[in-house]
């Protein structure tokens, strides 16, 4: 459950950068900083709290959410797919994403979210074109 708690989290933290206007490669930046951010901050709570990835940490997910929406704007139905992607892939760890979570310290519990996030992007992308393909769909678009 807290997963789901961050992963509702970052969706605003989406919303905000998704929205500000910026050229791509400054939201890639934002995010890549919060990440960075992210490593030493959830390895200390980790050593801390005495686990290695403790549930009640969730700025790993807070921080990788925004990736899911970088190949697709945020809006209201694209926020519930990407969460629910986002949501398969942080649960179900599909190679390399459980393999990722073995890396040490913090490193380890921000990559496998980041790379759920990726994964999570790519299905809402592809999700969406797939959508948007179907004969009721072609002539709006």
């Amino acid at each position: 459950m807290p997963g789901t708690f961050g992963t509702l989290l970052g969706l605003p933290v989406a919303w905000g950068l998704n929205w500000t206007g910026w050229p791509l490669a400054i939201e890639l930046l934002a995010i890549a900083a919060l990440i960075l951010v992210g490593i030493p901050l959830c390895g200390r709570a980790a050593r801390l709290l005495g686990k290695t990835d403790p549930g009640c940490v969730v700025f790993d997910e807070i921080a990788a959410v925004p990736l899911v929406f970088l190949l697709e704007r945020i809006t209201f139905s694209t926020a519930i797919l990407g969460f629910i992607w986002f949501r398969i892939f942080d649960i179900t760890k599909p190679w390399p994403v459980r393999r990722l979570e073995r890396l040490p310290g913090g490193l380890g519990i921000m990559i496998d979210d980041v790379m759920a996030a990726l994964f999570a992007g790519i299905a809402l992308w592809l999700s969406l074109k797939a959508w948007h393909a179907l004969p009721w769909n072609v002539a709006s678009t």
